[in-house]
């Protein structure tokens, strides 16, 4: 017999997403992906959209609304701008994730961090988000039209009285978790550049470790589904696109 460990049954695969790198896939309903700030003060700026009818995707605005939130956090749900939930948030050890920030662009970065340009670093060359998810985005034949309110996993940002919006450096550890069930198949469109309020002087972006699993079966009295009467619509909502019994 082989001396090397089994996987774990739900287990189905994993990697590593380096500072300033983009990405983007598939992530199947009744699975968990997993993201992970392997150093501390990442930021994983994400775009979700629906696999089957692309320009259904996630909405911010209604996410909060139907919340009563400023941010996301366990037991969050993420809402489409069709009124059903893309993904939800079963566990999280960091507390808060931005979705009101927004994404740096070329203009901003430069201003920031100088130039530093794939002719001089290769693939160590500066990036911003917008453009990374744009490229990502063009892989699915989206384009700039998909570029809504996105999702900055691992910052906090605090919104004072005045309206000002404020980054909390240091917010997110290394080995912070947080851990999104997907309801809807989704395409997920990912950047690891920093984020666009974050003041540090320097460019200096933080890989995280994405891990994909089965998730258990999502029963009547899960925590998602009964944070608010909005969560169990837009979960209904989803089962019946789907074709399925939403009572089971």
């Amino acid at each position: 017999m082989s001396d090397f460990p089994k996987p774990k049954p739900s287990f189905i695969w994993s990697e590593i997403l380096p500072g300033g790198a983009h990405w983007s896939g598939v992530i199947r309903r009744g699975t968990v992906l997993r993201l992970t700030d392997l150093e501390g003060n990442a930021n994983v700026a994400m775009l979700i959209n629906n696999l089957e009818v692309k320009n259904e995707r996630y909405n911010m605005p209604d996410t909060l609304k139907a919340q009563k939130t400023a941010f996301l956090t366990a037991p969050n749900m993420c809402f489409s701008d069709m009124g059903r939930v893309m993904c939800s948030i079963i566990a999280d050890t960091c507390g808060w994730h931005d979705t009101l920030g927004g994404l740096s662009n070329a203009s901003l970065v430069q201003k920031k961090y100088g130039i530093k340009t794939y002719q001089q670093a290769h693939n160590d060359y500066f990036k911003n988000a917008y453009d990374s998810l744009l490229n990502e985005l063009g892989k699915w034949g989206l384009n700039a039209s998909d570029v809504v309110p996105n999702i900055n996993w691992f910052s906090k940002v605090r919104i004072e009285d005045s309206g000002q919006m404020t980054f909390v450096p240091n917010h997110s550890q290394a080995g912070s978790t947080v851990d999104l069930r997907f309801e809807m198949d989704c395409i997920v469109c990912l950047s690891t550049v920093q984020h666009p309020l974050d003041p540090n002087i320097y460019y200096a972006p933080k890989p995280v470790e994405l891990s994909v699993s089965k998730a258990n079966p999502v029963l009547a009295d899960d925590p998602c589904r009964k944070h608010r009467a909005e969560n169990e619509r837009a979960y209904y909502n989803t089962k019946t696109y789907y074709g399925e019994n939403p009572n089971e």
